[in-house]
């Protein structure tokens, strides 16, 4: 179980334990979060479930795959350096406390 934050961009933010093995945008999903579409259903195809992590993590995140990496130059809001799909982190208890940031839009 980790505790994960997401923030919204109006500055409030929510707050969920999510289990393993599930993903980011699982947990946002499965707790109702707004701002993570997830269209393709976690696939890493559509880039709709696109965050950005906080960037004061020092939390150990998986390196980012080439299909990922190619998806996230297509998204709705401006890829940055700390762009990932949130999809594509899975959720453990050594990411406990994870703070990712949804962007304005999504598609």
């Amino acid at each position: 179980m980790a505790k994960i934050t997401y923030k919204h961009p109006n500055g409030t933010e929510t707050i969920v334990d999510v289990a393993a093995p599930n993903t980011v945008m699982r947990g946002a999903k499965i707790n109702n979060i707004d701002g993570i579409e997830a269209q393709c259903g976690g696939s890493a195809q559509c880039g709709t479930c696109h965050v950005y992590v906080d960037e004061a993590n020092t939390l150990p995140l998986p390196e980012m795959h080439e299909s990922e990496d190619e998806v996230l130059y297509g998204t709705a809001c401006p890829r940055r350096d700390n762009s990932r799909l949130s999809c594509q982190l899975p959720v453990s208890e050594e990411i406990d406390g994870l703070v990712v940031h949804l962007p304005e839009a999504q598609s």
